[in-house]
């Protein structure tokens, strides 16, 4: 007799809990119809005017003046405990792999027989090409510039081997030896 006293008021306590924390479907009407943001027992300041042209303020309505007791909604009705949130999928960015070879212009340079710039071509953390995009030219100038080009450019030239601008000055172009190895310095300045 105790078993079945106790088996009842167990099915009936937890019907009764389901019903709280779940919400009948009655309930769930009722608290659909109740307003939300509206005070319970309203003071002058909280009424806002009427939007009847005849200045006559609305009556409050019979259910904000009676005493209501909590009613539990889906919303606010939960068992401690069983808190349901859902974690973002952490943000990832992905960057576009960057081109592990770039190309760098050193400052170009003015001397008295034109003007001299040099760019670098840079792999990883190498020298691996060097050109000349401006030499002097004219007469004498296309020579002597012919020789810095040669002696300085290429995969295989002096600036690779070197990995610096401590380079040997060419015989008999001096000046834009000396130009060359001011833009080189300026361009692996801006690489490095």
């Amino acid at each position: 007799m105790r078993r079945a006293l106790l088996a009842i008021t167990g099915l009936a306590a937890s019907t009764t809990a389901l019903v709280v924390f779940k919400g009948s479907p009655a309930t769930n009407q009722v608290a659909q119809n109740l307003p939300t943001a509206q005070p319970v027992n309203p003071t002058p300041q909280d009424v806002e005017p009427s939007a009847d042209p005849s200045g006559v303020a609305p009556k409050p309505s019979a259910t904000a003046d009676a005493p209501t007791s909590p009613k539990p909604t889906k919303s606010t009705a939960r068992p401690s405990g069983t808190r349901t949130t859902t974690k973002a999928a952490p943000r990832t960015t992905t960057k576009a792999p960057q081109s592990s070879t770039r190309r760098v212009n050193g400052t170009g340079f003015q001397n008295e027989y034109g003007f001299v710039q040099v760019q670098i071509v840079v792999s990883g953390n190498k020298i691996v090409d060097a050109v000349a995009l401006s030499l002097p030219s004219g007469g004498e100038s296309d020579i002597h510039s012919g020789d810095v080009r040669t002696k300085y450019d290429g995969p295989g030239g002096e600036v690779v081997a070197k990995q610096s601008a401590n380079l040997n000055t060419t015989s008999n172009a001096t000046e834009t030896s000396n130009s060359y190895k001011q833009s080189l310095r300026s361009a692996i300045e801006q690489a490095f």
